[in-house]
């Protein structure tokens, strides 16, 4: 396989769960994408309007700042992009991470997860964020899924 990194936001742990065993399944690189203020429970509460996270999700303009630099990523082939759905999208601070590297060529795959939500338009959304790549479609996946099907997807996605 290509050289690969696997870059993913979690705000529960999920993510980072699916994120670790996708990146053991191709042996790719890993980095964190964390906010610069972390996210309390409170932020999190999608059924409040004001809280941090929902106020975000309203402003599609919101690029909330990143805790630490963003890898060189001019090596790689191939960049998955993980996160959890929040408003059947990706949140406001991948939005960040995308337009703060430069994917000249490479292949973006975006893989989420989530309680029920889909997808919705990320895939466009995120090549709209960065034009010179090739985004792929992406996919959901479940807290529970295997090393080996992460593996096998990954396979068919690039």
């Amino acid at each position: 396989m290509k050289k690969i990194l696997v870059v993913y936001f979690s705000a529960s742990g999920t993510t980072a769960q699916v994120a670790k065993r996708l990146a053991a399944a191709t042996q790719a690189d890993l980095y964190e994408i964390a906010p610069q203020i972390p996210y309390t429970k409170a932020d999190l509460n999608w059924t409040d309007r004001t809280s941090r996270s929902s106020t975000e999700m309203r402003n599609s303009n919101c690029r909330p700042p990143l805790k630490n630099p963003v890898p060189e990523i001019g090596g790689y082939k191939a960049v998955f992009v993980g996160f959890p759905v929040w408003w059947y999208r990706e949140p406001s601070i991948i939005d960040t991470f995308m337009e703060t590297c430069f994917f000249e060529g490479q292949t973006v795959v975006p893989f989420a997860t989530s309680g029920g939500s889909g997808m919705g338009e990320t895939s466009e959304r995120l090549q709209k964020l960065a034009p010179q790549a090739v985004v792929k479609p992406g996919r959901r996946f479940e807290a529970n899924v295997t090393k080996q099907e992460l593996a096998d997807w990954a396979q068919s996605a690039l």
